[in-house]
């Protein structure tokens, strides 16, 4: 069942805590490259984290409603609690409300934990979330602004071929030029080569840096922000050391549940690949010599 959504968010306060309830003051939050964020401190005592943007850009919050209802669905790893969405044509904005997650403690249990619990989100069954396939989701989505094409396929290699990084580069190929695109369609003819099948689905959190989770009071963490998906669990593991890679303590847990693979280490790059193509197309320049370096190497 979808959330309730209003037409305003002054609607949204009453349906949701009452009529006689409204904001007493908002607190401005970081909320990413994509949307405006903050914290609405209401008069009954609650307060609600929203995110909002244009009303053309509704979809992004569609887009998050399915992916953490998906991962939530799976009863392994805490997620925001989401608590209604809607357009307020006055502000000329769509929205998104959920649960304030309170920044906890880490414990010298956290991250242990935040291991096992995501690969147990990685071992759970995934049928629900494809139809048609085995691999991709029941709807395209984003990956930060850019469209994330999830057209359900059988084999994982295609997929990441044709709906990850075929799209990507053909969004770069101004920015790589003739030379650099030459080479991109011999890595994307050799993919099988580098790439493997895994032993069964994965749900995927699909955009896993290190700005993409939090620890809540309890001292557990608490994935936000996702780009899901269903397809090899090393796509998610590999951006988890993209950026700002996870503490030890994630990855010896993880690994116990489900052990590293020979050639992980090659592959994450292709899997990363992905994400330095997006971060070209949608940042510049700067992320030209990572794609190149991937490309010229495979």
């Amino acid at each position: 069942m979808g959330l309730n959504a209003y037409e305003s968010i002054e609607d949204a306060i009453h349906g949701c805590f009452g009529e006689n309830v409204s904001v007493k003051n908002r607190e401005s939050r970081f909320g990413g490259d994509i949307n405006e964020a903050g914290v609405l401190h209401l008069t009954d005592g609650n307060s609600v984290f929203i995110k909002s943007n244009s009303i053309a850009n509704k979809g992004f919050f569609d887009a998050e409603e399915e992916g953490i209802r998906a991962i939530e669905q799976t009863g392994t790893i805490s997620v925001p609690h989401l608590i209604c969405k809607g357009i307020d044509r006055s502000k000329n904005c769509s929205f998104l409300m959920m649960d304030v997650i309170r920044q906890g403690s880490i414990t010298g249990k956290t991250f242990t934990e935040f291991g096992y619990a995501f690969a147990d989100m990685h071992m759970a069954d995934t049928s629900e979330f494809v139809e048609n396939g085995r691999f991709g989701f029941l709807h395209d989505n984003y990956i930060g602004a850019s469209v994330q094409v999830n057209t359900p396929k059988e084999n994982w290699i295609d997929f990441f071929r044709e709906c990850r990084l075929e799209v990507q580069f053909r969004m770069a190929e101004r920015a790589l030029g003739s030379g650099m695109m030459k080479s991109a369609i011999r890595l994307l003819d050799r993919l099988d080569d580098v790439l493997t099948e895994p032993s069964k689905p994965s749900l995927l959190h699909g955009d896993m840096w290190g700005g993409n989770y939090m620890i809540n009071p309890h001292g557990r963490g608490v994935l936000i922000d996702p780009a899901a998906y269903v397809g090899h669990p090393e796509a998610d593991m590999a951006m988890t050391e993209m950026f700002r890679p996870m503490p030890t303590e994630f990855y010896k847990a993880y690994y116990e549940k489900l052990p590293k693979e020979d050639g992980y280490e090659d592959r994450k790059e292709i899997y990363n690949l992905y994400h330095f193509l997006n971060h070209l197309n949608l940042f510049g320049d700067g992320y030209y010599d990572a794609v190149a370096r991937t490309v010229r190497r495979f």
